[in-house]
């Protein structure tokens, strides 16, 4: 499903030298994987989810998504590819305040590069309803919790039926009560539905939910 083959990222720095964020890194996921990223802060994990989640192209190494080798496609052939391949749920939710828990779920939607086979408001609502929030669609995300901000960001990511889900430290602003809860739920997406979920934490308690674990440190897998 996703190939890293000798992947490294450079960076130039304020002071002109580089800085190699990731290293030679190989690596396989395939369909139906559940796997976390685990390393400290600035071990490379974020540069490695940004590759993974399309949203940036390695400076050496190829990259291939179901067969796809990304340097060959043009940056609108990559975004397009993102809106569909891939949900992304982050920290710190990344909802709109000016839209409705209702309206933030559609985005996805209203950007999509294709014709979709649901009506958008629909389908918006079933996740909610799915998910329990249901009563909040016409509320907005500054006026519910955490835990439920969270369930709309993953109701966003799961709106365009992606093949991955890419979260990035998804319990990080929640009490561990609701952390559990949201990690049972994107579990159970890998269960139940045979969704690929890649999580990268630092917390070796996230980790231990899922079925892999893949170790980075100082840009290198371990």
């Amino acid at each position: 499903m996703i190939h890293l083959a000798n992947v490294s990222k450079d960076y130039l720095t304020d002071t002109d030298s580089v800085f190699s964020a990731l290293k030679e890194v190989s690596l396989t996921i395939k369909r139906g994987e559940c796997i976390s990223i685990v390393g400290p802060s600035g071990s490379g994990k974020s540069t490695l989810m940004h590759i993974i989640g399309l949203l940036d192209k390695p400076t050496k190494g190829t990259v291939s998504i179901e067969g796809k080798n990304i340097a060959h496609l043009s940056d609108d052939e990559l975004s397009k590819l993102r809106s569909q391949f891939v949900g992304f749920v982050f920290q710190q939710f990344n909802l709109i305040n000016k839209l409705t828990i209702l309206e933030n779920v559609m985005l996805p939607a209203l950007y999509a590069r294709k014709a979709l086979p649901f009506e958008a408001k629909s389908r918006a609502m079933e996740l909610l309803t799915r998910f329990g929030i249901a009563d909040k669609a016409k509320s907005y995300p500054n006026k519910i919790s955490g835990g439920q901000q969270q369930r709309t960001a993953i109701a966003r990511a799961l709106m365009n039926n992606p093949k991955l889900i890419l979260a990035d430290e998804p319990t990080g602003n929640l009490d561990s009560k609701t952390g559990k809860e949201i990690m049972r739920l994107l579990t159970s997406l890998n269960k139940k539905e045979s969704l690929t979920v890649i999580i990268v934490t630092h917390d070796p308690t996230i980790a231990s939910r899922t079925k892999k674990k893949i170790h980075i440190r100082d840009g290198r897998l371990v």
